[in-house]
């Protein structure tokens, strides 16, 4: 196959893809100024991974058109996305057969959709490109990562961050009224503890959140002590994003977040309880942004995140600010899950 010379450079997607967030973010603000949050919040489908809802109609309708008609006559890709037929992956352009495709390109054109059609926070366009090895592409091969904020409609600046691997994060804000973006730092916080900040165990849902939160207290107390009369230990936030968690920590907002929700499966099936829905790798497909940036990610087990580029697979991730953030923390985390005997799982739930 003969290539346009740029072609097996990520470098030549960062364009075409930042164009596509702007066009996604456009349209949804502007779907979400003109209906009412009730048609917003209609349920549209349900997925295997996700509830999709209307507004998630507004972005999906861009993606497969976009990338046949900007990318894929350039260079044959396999797309990976909640609602795509097949298994939530098309190769294109059409009639192309995987093993040709030079990139494997995962998008959530959406995370964040519940805050966001309620209008009560931010939502997130993620999009990660890695080189294509078929049903092997993970997490850990991405080598361009793309995040763009959909902001409420009362809300005129938008963050976008990117990465490129190895190269450090970028970002700019974006200001709806006029058109201008102007370049933004991305520092995670420097602060060796998590005293005073924001650390949290993510609980969006019921299922799960006793045994989360109890999670939650023992990590806390282990690293601050006992809480003292009129004193706030820490603070937390759940932020219904995966890729909003990620940017808070990339942004120095926050200093430790851990979505466990996987590790639950068992102990809830012990007790006749479903899972629910939990974090997958599109959710994360912009990790890599925020590692560049200078956060740690990692599994469980300690380990890079190595969950393949599909839509199914659920995905537990820890995130620290720092190093000293990580050491203060990960010893007590790793001690609590120890002991509920949820250490070990972190693979399979990625695998």
């Amino acid at each position: 196959m003969t290539l346009n010379p740029s072609t097996d450079d990520p470098r030549w997607l960062l364009e075409p893809i930042r164009r596509l967030h702007e066009q996604i973010r456009a349209a949804v603000v502007d779907a979400c100024e003109r209906s009412a949050v009730e048609s917003l919040a209609e349920i549209e489908r349900e997925e295997e991974g996700d509830t999709i809802y209307a507004v998630d109609r507004v972005s999906e309708e861009l993606i497969v058109e976009f990338f046949e008609r900007e990318v894929a006559h350039l260079a044959p890709v396999v797309l990976v996305a909640e609602g795509l037929p097949h298994g939530g992956q098309v190769v294109l352009p059409h009639g192309a057969l995987e093993a040709d495709a030079v990139w494997r390109v995962v998008v959530d054109p959406i995370d964040g959709t519940r805050g966001l059609m309620y209008q009560k926070r931010s939502g997130w366009i993620l999009t990660g490109v890695a080189p294509n090895r078929g049903a092997e592409t993970s997490l850990a091969d991405i080598e361009l990562a793309v995040q763009t904020e959909i902001p409420l409609v009362k809300q005129h600046l938008s963050d976008v961050a990117w990465a490129i691997k190895g190269e450090g994060a970028h970002a700019e804000r974006f200001n709806r009224l006029t058109g201008e973006s102007t370049p933004i730092k991305l520092r995670p916080s420097q602060s060796p503890s998590i005293a005073h900040g924001y650390a949290q165990v993510a609980r969006f849902f019921p299922g799960a959140r006793e045994e989360l939160a109890a999670i939650d207290e023992e990590v806390v107390l282990g690293a601050l002590g006992p809480v003292q009369p009129g004193k706030a230990h820490c603070f937390e936030d759940q932020y219904t994003s995966s890729g909003g968690q990620l940017y808070e920590l990339a942004s120095g907002h926050d200093r430790f977040t851990a979505d466990l929700r996987p590790l639950m499966e068992e102990s809830l099936k012990s007790r006749g309880r479903a899972l629910g829905i939990c974090c997958h790798p599109y959710d994360l497909c912009t990790e890599l942004i925020a590692r560049e940036a200078g956060v740690v990610v990692k599994d469980v087990d300690g380990l890079p995140l190595r969950a393949p580029l599909a839509v199914e697979p659920d995905v537990a991730w820890v995130g620290y600010a720092n190093e000293a953030v990580r050491a203060q923390i990960e010893p007590l985390l790793r001690a609590a899950l120890e002991r509920r005997g949820l250490l070990g799982r972190g693979e399979a739930a990625d695998a």
